[in-house]
């Protein structure tokens, strides 16, 4: 067990954040140690406990930090007050302007992504699975920043920690679904391991979809989900195990308080 949550973070959001890894936690077993997701087996004491644990480590207070139940769609919801742990609403996106609430995503594969207008006070934190990111979640949550103030040329973005081109090995039905959007896309695959597979690069895709949106700050950060067993969850490496319990890392940012 670790003693402290170590989150990766990045100098261009310039918000109290971080993008969490599996380390840090109380959670023991499948889930050991830093899980933070409330839908699956694990104790929900102990999920709670991992939350607040990264919310501290960030400066934020637990009681802030709101989450979504998360439905690899494009709907994004503006949080003006938190409400209580596992009570969030059919989402994959939020923004505020509050700095008294933190926002967290839950991954174990899909890109987290977390937005930041310093000079207009807006934050937001997306999920962006490929569903998520064809369906235009990406899209919708600078939509939402724009309606609070918040502009595209002075919004950072950063794509964290997620399943990477070389483990993520998709069929015909996620390319089409891919090139259907955007023909140019063809560039995010390249040829798989196997006939009628092709490796898909989520992030490049994802900060494709931020530059087009005009975000001129978009920064991915350097780990594959899948690779790292140490330091991640993943839904992928899993479902090659054969199945079986999962934990999911968090993703969190917020405004400065006062």
């Amino acid at each position: 067990m670790n003693a402290t949550a170590d989150p990766i973070c990045s100098a261009d959001l310039a918000v109290p954040h971080g993008f969490f890894t599996r380390l840090g936690g109380v959670s023991g077993g499948p889930y050991a140690s830093l899980n933070c997701s409330l839908s699956g087996q694990d104790s929900r004491d102990a999920v709670l406990a991992n939350r607040a644990r990264a919310a501290r480590a960030i400066g934020a207070n637990p009681s802030g930090l709101v989450g979504l139940t998360q439905v690899h769609g494009a709907e994004v919801v503006q949080v003006t007050t938190p409400w209580s742990p596992g009570a969030g609403p059919c989402a994959d996106a939020m923004v505020t302007d509050r700095p008294d609430v933190a926002l967290g995503i839950v991954t174990a594969d899909c890109a987290p992504i977390l937005f930041a207008d310093r000079r207009a006070g807006v934050v937001a934190a997306a999920h962006a699975g490929w569903r998520g990111a064809v369906a235009g979640v990406i899209e919708a949550t600078i939509a939402a920043m724009t309606h609070l103030g918040a502009r595209p040329a002075t919004t950072a973005a950063v794509i964290g920690p997620c399943i990477r081109q070389g483990s993520y090995e998709v069929g015909a039905d996620l390319r089409d679904a891919v090139l259907v959007h955007e023909p140019a896309h063809q560039r995010f695959f390249a040829p798989g391991r196997r006939d009628g597979r092709w490796q898909f690069d989520l992030p490049g895709y994802c900060a494709a979809r931020l530059g087009a949106a005009c975000i001129r700050l978009v920064e991915v950060i350097d780990a594959d989900t899948a690779d790292d067993e140490t330091r991640f969850f993943s839904h992928r490496r899993r479902t090659l195990a054969g199945g079986g319990p999962i934990g999911h890392q968090i993703s969190i940012i917020t405004l400065e308080q006062g």
